[in-house]
């Protein structure tokens, strides 16, 4: 059974990201685990001048807290009945990224999926800028970070981006191969690169890539980078009307190296497409 967090601070973004994983992993048993971690407001509280208000306050966080998580669930309880899932509501007071990291050894999940939308101006949304803040320091878990106007219908077509540079082990890919197993979508392996004379080690992986694969129609393209890696993945993405873009550590720490430029960051801000990065076992 896997074990799927679902983080959402109750707002439209964090419901699209929540009926996406509902949908996403519709033929798995699953168990969703609904978080909202709260931070009281410095500001609401000092604006208090008797402590007895103040304290009433941090009282109702909880309060509220839970009291939405239940009427979430209940919706999808309601509305989204599968034999195969279930859920459990959690409400922790605190930081977000401290949340997530206890959730993820209190009840040994494995996969997380939240809503991320992009910056406008010199504004941070909140989920946006929270979602690049768990990309960049949950390594042990697989992350699908969904942007705010996806609709998810099907998964027809997964980019998968690779510089060939590294083997990959079948159980770095296991998160991305138990999807492909019951959506059997079109696989795009996607090689963005300066120059693209392979290596004898490069040409292994290209094989045992495409070994990993070939239960699902594969294609290989390459690209010549014009502006960015990112910016290159997001265009093709968007071209070949991908469901999902799979990034592993592995391959935007590269990118990152390559281009000097935040590949993670860029693609979580700007990219149409849902982007999944796989857990960093070594």
């Amino acid at each position: 059974m896997k074990r799927i967090l679902l983080p959402t601070d109750f707002s439209k973004n964090s419901w699209n990201a929540i009926l996406t994983a509902v949908k996403l992993y519709a033929w798995m048993e699953c168990k969703f685990y609904l978080l909202n971690a709260y931070e009281p407001s410095t500001q609401n509280i000092t604006g208090f001048k008797s402590s007895t208000r103040a304290g009433d306050v941090y009282k109702s966080l909880p309060e509220a807290s839970e009291k939405e998580l239940g009427k979430v669930k209940q919706y999808l309880d309601e509305n989204h009945f599968n034999p195969k899932h279930s859920f459990e509501t959690i409400s922790l007071s605190g930081d977000l990224l401290d949340a997530i990291h206890q959730c993820i050894s209190s009840y040994d999940l494995d996969t997380l999926v939240m809503g991320t939308k992009g910056s406008t101006g010199a504004k941070q949304i909140f989920m946006g800028s929270w979602t690049v803040k768990v990309l960049k320091n949950i390594k042990n878990c697989t992350i699908i970070a969904v942007p705010s106007s996806f609709d998810f219908q099907r998964l027809n077509s997964v980019v998968f981006p690779t510089e060939y540079t590294h083997f990959m082990p079948r159980y770095v890919l296991m998160p991305l191969l138990e999807l492909t197993q019951d959506w059997k979508p079109e696989i795009k392996i996607f090689h963005v690169a300066q120059e693209f004379m392979l290596s004898q080690e490069q040409k292994s992986n290209m094989k045992i890539l495409q070994k990993r694969f070939r239960d699902h129609p594969t294609t290989v393209n390459q690209v010549v980078i014009k502006t960015t890696v990112a910016e290159a993945i997001r265009n093709f993405a968007e071209e070949q009307r991908a469901d999902l873009i799979v990034l592993t550590n592995y391959s935007h720490d590269f990118f990152e190296k390559l281009t000097q430029e935040p590949v993670v960051k860029k693609v979580t801000f700007r990219t149409k497409v849902p982007l999944m990065v796989l857990p960093d076992f070594g």
